[in-house]
């Protein structure tokens, strides 16, 4: 299994969301909002970084649980739906998930993805 997390521009949740229920197999995506910056604040604003140490930008991360051979789709899907070219379009983090488990169900694994 896979986790994937994703931060996202705001204005692209829903060109994104689209695409990833597009994807058979996908049970489920949860979004929230965060702030932060990165290589994009750090490139347009490298004289300034001193004096804007708060000035965060929005993006809406989301989380994304699923088996391991639908973790390309999906990486793909944000990818290019998420895509403006220009800087500050976003990350994604993908890496091994150990163990799911579903509350209700108590469902273990691949079964609670």
């Amino acid at each position: 299994m896979k986790l994937i997390l994703a931060h996202i521009r705001p204005h692209k949740l829903d060109e994104v969301a689209l695409a990833l229920r597009q994807l058979p197999g996908l049970t489920g995506v949860s979004a929230s909002t965060s702030r932060g910056w990165g290589h994009a604040k750090q490139e347009a604003e490298k004289e300034h970084r001193a004096d804007r140490v708060s000035d965060f930008e929005e993006y809406i991360r989301l989380e994304i649980c699923c088996v391991d051979s639908l973790a390309e789709d999906v990486i793909d899907a944000i990818e290019l739906s998420a895509r403006t070219g220009l800087l500050g379009d976003g990350k994604i983090f993908v890496s091994a998930l150990e163990e799911t488990i579903r509350i209700r169900t108590g469902d273990r694994g691949e079964g609670a993805c």
